[in-house]
């Protein structure tokens, strides 16, 4: 929110009040950290201190490298919840240390410090590393931490009934010159947030908006820091666009929290994000595989289904995982949970026979927590108690979406559990995963929850985290631990815990190919590990050139879903059937058994994300390379893991421009050495784009044809040597995730191939 009008004036309507000056400072009560006691005008004489407002600041050390910043005016305000699941793993020790010296006082968390100005009348607090203070990270300033009033009361008597009133907290941390602002979820706009307004708030506004389903409170910083903004509710960020040297964080309440994260790397930063709001769940190795829909409102029933199938199969394209959307469910009786009989008369038979034929291995079904009135469990779920309710007792119901729907209340135990019952009921159908859909649209003005402690601001956000947590703990009690798949389209901070999510409704165009592009970019930097896409697009019908650019994109993002509104995604309704090397279904059988020979890579690196908090894919190419100035800005390529290099191709006769980092880069497809850094244009046709590897890279392939998913990725495979000097490395895993050993280049040699088997082959592509 804007408080101000330009530089110099007060925005209409508006009061502000500053904290002008660090009045004392104290020990907080857990001893790690200082509390400020700022007046709102300095204090020159004993009078000064009466009628006016203070703001307290807690500084105190979380863990190393982290400080939390906690500003508060009135400190009797309620804590309403809920709040974010912080240390879900456990909470590192931190040793605090607070000293004192004429430049003021510090205190530090391990690599990281913040400096309270010890000058008199002074308020200026730095956030530095803890071995180089002359170097601030950031800083809050003068004016840049305080409260504003809307309306503006005219007398400090008008606040004795604040019902009238609007309360909001802001702070204000420089940005340095040059500097770069990313994350804040899956934000479809600009890849750099400086000079935009971001408002953490879930909505379903499409891929094309600044409005975001997946508001993540957490951004990082080109200058080696991120922060975490600790509140589900809604945050108004100004970022370089009230002020253009400051990034201003404001909510409407009487307290605000964040952490500083100090890297100074982009891995670092995001590790320590891990740790304070959980790292990544891990998938397992079959949802890498391809994934197909039956799209949105299209008509369907088990003929369509088994005919998709077939029809896959005969084209040589392996199928994962095959998805029935809504209308699985009876027109009008969303979610009930039960397949629609005059369409699938059989559908636990006909799921056994679909995977018995080894014509698909797991089946996911659509569903959402909302329930329309036509539905039998509706009336069920309202006697029970189990519905979001009005204020005056009456079930929230409204006719958006479903007609009379009303919205499953997860903040009552009861309800969660008989919603548990209803996923339980599809498990045995045969259902292996479920897509987690909506969660956004969740109201927050006359409602009343079950639980009457949380603030329905807060649960606006929130509800997504505990919907998608709900059902992803049912599917690991049922298949275990490492088999739960959600495919979400909601999320806040934390969620990265229940994966996956995909990027959401996207038109079949290649302006909102590169929309989905930089959302998954962005929400990678957020703190999630796994990611898809709607291949094709969403909306619309797709021209067969972007469908086929499209699977080209969607088979290198971790997971891929071919998804369509009122359109097919199955290739040969695209292009007439097309038979040709160029047509559809022809690329999609490359790019899929493509991914099938990257399994052994990519299921080891999806290890290493899940440990270190980091995108598998896609992964923001300042990740892999923060001293690159460059790399802060691409948004139209990313990396696959930590060695090879994706940019797709948006225009139809195949051109492509990207850029390789410093390096000599060998294109996958033909073993040409390319020298970085530097920008290249290539054309390519469907069955290739710029895959580029990194220099230094031990690649483990599966064998020439692979077309499986899921197999030995220690047995059979291709070890590919690209510039693989001293040191380099390839981490090999079984299809369970566990490591089974150490490829590493010792001596000029390749040590640890004793732990593959069968006829794998060692091939030096470039050196």
């Amino acid at each position: 929110m804007r408080f101000r009008d330009g530089q110099w004036l007060v925005a209409e309507g508006v009061r502000i009040e500053y904290a002008e000056e660090v009045y004392r400072i104290t020990p907080t009560a857990s001893g790690k950290g200082i509390s400020l006691l700022c007046p709102t005008r300095k204090i020159m004489t004993r009078g000064d201190t009466l009628n006016l407002s203070t703001l307290s600041i807690d500084v105190e050390a979380a863990f190393d490298g982290v400080i939390s910043v906690e500003t508060t005016h009135w400190q009797g305000a309620v804590r309403r919840g809920p709040d974010f699941e912080l240390f879900p793993a456990g909470r590192p020790d931190v040793d605090a240390k607070i000293t004192t010296d004429e430049a003021g006082t510090t205190l530090s968390a391990g690599s990281l410090s913040a400096t309270v100005s010890g000058k008199p009348h002074d308020f200026a607090i730095s956030f530095h590393p803890t071995d180089n203070k002359q170097k601030p990270l950031t800083t809050l300033l003068n004016r840049s931490v305080g409260l504003a009033y809307t309306p503006a009361p005219s007398t400090p008597m008008q606040l004795a009934d604040m019902r009238d009133f609007k309360h909001y907290i802001f702070t204000q941390t420089t940005l340095g010159v040059g500097e770069s602002i990313h994350g804040l979820g899956e934000r479809f706009g600009p890849f750099n947030k400086v000079g935009q307004t971001v408002n953490l708030w879930n909505a379903d506004g499409g891929t094309s908006s600044d409005q975001a389903y997946k508001n993540i409170s957490f951004w990082m910083s080109s200058r080696g820091y991120g922060v975490f903004i600790d509140t589900p509710e809604r945050v108004e960020l100004e970022i370089g666009s009230e002020r253009c040297c400051r990034l201003q964080t404001s909510i409407e309440g009487q307290r605000l929290r964040w952490f500083l994260i100090y890297g100074p790397s982009p891995r670092e930063i995001l590790r320590k994000y891990s740790i304070l709001t959980g790292a990544p769940g891990a998938v397992p190795a079959w949802s890498f595989g391809l994934w197909l829909s039956t799209s949105f409102t299209t008509s369907y029933d088990e003929k369509t289904v088994n005919s998709f199938l077939a029809g896959m199969q005969a084209r040589d394209i392996p199928v994962e995982v095959f998805h029935f959307d809504c209308f699985w469910l009876k027109a009008f009786q969303w979610c009930d949970f039960e397949f629609d009989r005059d369409m699938f008369p059989d559908p636990k038979g006909q799921i056994t026979r679909l995977k018995a034929d080894g014509i698909v291995k797991k089946v996911c079904v659509w569903t959402n927590p909302y329930l329309g009135q036509a539905s039998p469990v509706f009336a069920e779920a309202a006697a029970k108690g189990y519905l979001l309710k009005r204020k005056n007792g009456d079930i929230f119901q409204w006719d958006l979406w479903q007609t009379g729907m009303g919205i499953v209340d997860f903040t009552n135990p009861e309800a969660c559990a008989w919603f548990v019952s209803c996923l339980e009921r599809l498990f045995d159908t045969g259902v292996d995963s479920i897509k987690t859909d909506f969660g956004e649209r969740i109201p927050w003005e006359d409602v009343q929850w079950f639980d009457t402690t949380v603030d329905p601001r807060r649960m606006h956000n929130y509800y997504a985290f505990v919907y998608n947590k709900l059902v992803y703990e049912a599917l690991q009690r049922r298949y275990g631990a490492t088999e739960a798949v959600l495919f979400a389209r909601t999320a806040t901070a934390g969620t990265q815990r229940f994966p996956l999510t995909w990027g959401g409704d996207c038109e079949s165009t290649p302006e909102a190919m590169a929309e989905s592009l930089r959302g998954g970019l962005s929400l990678g930097l957020s703190g999630f590990a796994f990611w898809s896409v709607d291949i094709g697009g969403f909306e619309g019908h797709p021209p067969p050139w972007i469908y086929k650019r499209w699977v080209a994109f969607g088979l290198l993002c971790s997971h891929s879903r071919l998804h369509g509104s009122n359109s097919y995604r199955v290739p040969w309704t695209v292009d007439d059937d097309d038979a040709s090397d160029e047509g559809c279904s022809a690329t999609l059988r490359t790019w899929t058994h493509l991914k099938a020979r990257l399994m052994p890579y990519l299921f080891s690196q999806a290890q290493h994300c899940v440990q270190n908090g980091l995108p598998l894919s896609l992964r923001a190419m300042c990740i892999e390379f923060p001293d690159d100035p460059t790399a802060w800005t691409l948004d139209r390529q990313f990396m696959l893991g930590d060695s090879v290099l994706v940019a797709p191709v948006f225009e139809e006769d195949g051109t492509v421009q990207f850029y390789l980092p410093a390096g000599q880069w060998t294109s996958f497809f033909t073993g040409e050495v390319r020298s970085g850094p530097g920008w290249f244009t290539e054309v390519h046709g469907f069955g290739t784009l710029p895959l580029y590897v990194r220099p230094n890279t031990l690649l483990v392939l599966g064998r020439e044809g692979e077309k499986r998913t899921v197999y030995d990725y220690t047995s059979d495979v291709e070890v590919r040597s690209y510039f693989a000097g001293e040191g380099a490395r390839a981490v090999l895993v079984d299809s369970d995730g566990k490591t089974v050993g150490t490829l590493e280049v010792k001596n000029g040699e390749i040590t640890g191939k004793e732990a593959l088997k069968g006829d794998s082959v060692v091939t030096v592509v470039s050196a």
